[in-house]
């Protein structure tokens, strides 16, 4: 008789974890995308939307973009990464009221909340970007070097801040609720001031210098590094965002472990 070996078996507590993380992402797929997979064109045109509207304002005005010749291009490259980040920490930030109920369950915890939504939009990210920036590159017939190190780079730095931001803000919104409105008035300029539609690069002094504070202002930069092979994005720094990423998430995390059952049961 053969002898046959089999790979070791996950411990009871981390195939338990495994199962209740993807049973959370499928609920949450039925009941944001709904059950027919037609659901996430939704997630597509929602950035195509916005692309195409920049594209037609800034083409009467400009005749061509900031970096290269193609306007969809141009905001494509920072739409995408801009959104991942802002999906990321708006969907973890609540991800403790949406499973408040499954949460009662001893084997639903809310890191199992947070990783869960996570995954799901970081995942759901990565689909919109494999689809529409090679779209807009094959429709419009547009000659690119693509770097995909300095894509993937920038992505990872979004699902990190996403993740960050997205954890210390669901612990504030749980604790404070008036803190949800007040994040909604800081994050109304962000788009402006994260490099989507004007380059940090075009900015004056002393206000260049301030952009480069945003964290977001690093993760656009790399992308757009990775499609434009000219643009060389000097003041990209991955160890900043890093840094902030890991300090809200650490935070965010210490504060839910504290906190997680008396947010729960409130």
């Amino acid at each position: 008789m053969t002898n046959m070996t089999f790979p070791p078996a996950l411990p009871r507590k981390q195939t338990g974890t495994v199962q209740t993380v993807v049973a959370l992402m499928l609920r949450e797929m039925s009941s944001t995308y709904g059950r027919s997979s037609l659901g996430y064109l939704w997630a597509i045109l929602e950035p195509v939307a916005g692309i195409f509207l920049l594209t037609f304002i800034f083409s009467l005005a400009f005749r061509s973009p900031s970096l290269g010749t193609s306007f969809p291009l141009f905001f494509a490259t920072g739409i995408l990464p801009f959104m991942a980040y802002m999906d990321i920490s708006n969907k973890m930030s609540v991800a403790l009221r949406y499973s408040k109920q499954l949460l009662f369950y001893p084997g639903v915890t809310y890191t199992d909340a947070l990783i869960a939504r996570f995954l799901l939009n970081a995942m759901t990210s990565i689909m919109i970007a494999v689809t529409l920036l090679p779209m807009i590159i094959i429709f419009y017939d547009i000659n690119v070097i693509v770097d995909i190190k300095a894509i993937a780079l920038g992505y990872t730095l979004a699902f990190a801040l996403g993740a960050g931001v997205g954890t210390i803000n669901c612990f504030l919104l749980s604790v404070f609720p008036i803190w949800e409105r007040a994040w909604a008035v800081l994050n109304r300029p962000m788009f402006i001031v994260s490099g989507v539609i004007v380059l940090i690069d075009t900015v004056p002094l002393p206000y260049r210098d301030w952009m480069w504070w945003n964290p977001l202002i690093h993760p656009v930069g790399l992308v757009r590094r990775g499609i434009y092979s000219t643009y060389d994005a000097t003041y990209v720094s991955s160890a900043y965002v890093l840094a902030v990423s890991g300090i809200t998430l650490a935070l965010g995390l210490l504060l839910l472990r504290r906190y997680h059952r008396d947010i729960v049961n409130f």
